[in-house]
């Protein structure tokens, strides 16, 4: 028989600690869904969170923060801001705030070591067609000379990359949030487990891979609790079915940055929805 009582399902090793979030003393979390660059509702989702945080709250974005949208920038600008003024809540720590790599945040990384992929034309025409090109053109890049640079050889590429990097550092903050997005995070008690697409309920959370960032088949009728998690949330659906409230899941992908509203919840330790709102 399998023991029902949560429990905390975090590697023991230094790299799992560096790629997993644990949320210590939460009395509740908030999670905002995939954002894909929609600043503007997430101005309006910060201000209505504003109002509704209470001293040992935490909050998680659930990655996609960047793509298909065309306001990159300004968006990670308003999340460094926000940054700002919530540890400015009473007792409020960096560690009670975290940002989840999402699809479109792993392609990023994936770009900017393109020079060690195999086949990295190949590579990055599938990145551009899955919401990599909004991006580039946000950071002043034209994604249409990027595949002859790649032809030129590693030199030419880790040039172009490095002078990437070096653009990106010219944006306040930038840099720090993408080195601080994790893979995962969740409650030190193992109550809740927050993902960015959702996960395969037979693999342990180390092995996950590409379920983190595209999601499993398995995840949304999941019967039964994922190693002792109260619920696991998402934040992206990346078959495009909408968000979804199961029995120990949620996804909250509304379709922000496709014409969609951007959801918003906060959840109980014990797997509840305590509040929630759409903008």
């Amino acid at each position: 028989m399998n023991d029902p009582r949560p429990r905390s399902p975090g590697p023991v090793t230094p790299a799992g600690a560096e790629a997993f979030a644990v949320l210590r003393g939460a009395r509740r979390v908030w999670a905002i869904a995939a954002l894909r660059a929609d600043v503007q509702r997430l101005r309006e989702a910060h201000q209505e969170l504003a109002m509704r945080l209470l001293p040992g709250d935490r909050l998680v974005y659930l990655g996609n923060m960047i793509g298909y949208g065309e306001a990159a920038i300004a968006t990670l600008d308003e999340l460094v801001l926000f940054r700002r003024d919530f540890l400015c809540l009473p007792g409020a720590m960096p560690e009670d705030i975290v940002y989840l790599k999402g699809a479109q945040e792993e392609m990023w990384r994936k770009l900017l070591q393109i020079q060690f992929a195999a086949g990295p034309g190949a590579v990055f025409d599938w990145m551009r067609r899955h919401g990599l090109e909004a991006t580039l053109r946000a950071y002043g890049e034209d994604p249409d000379k990027v595949p002859g640079i790649l032809r030129e050889g590693a030199r030419s590429v880790s040039r172009w990359t490095n002078a990437l990097r070096a653009t990106i550092r010219k944006y306040p903050g930038h840099d720090e949030l993408f080195a601080a997005q994790r893979r995962a995070a969740f409650t030190q008690g193992g109550e809740l487990l927050f993902v960015h697409a959702g996960i395969d309920p037979q693999q342990p959370l180390e092995s996950q891979g590409d379920h983190l960032w595209w999601g499993s088949p398995a995840f949304k009728g999941m019967s039964e609790p994922y190693v002792g998690f109260r619920r696991v949330i998402a934040g992206a659906n990346p078959q495009g079915e909408g968000p979804h409230l199961g029995a120990f899941t949620a996804c909250l992908d509304g379709g922000a940055g496709f014409g969609g509203p951007l959801n918003v919840a906060c959840f109980a330790l014990n797997g509840g929805v305590e509040e929630s709102f759409a903008v």
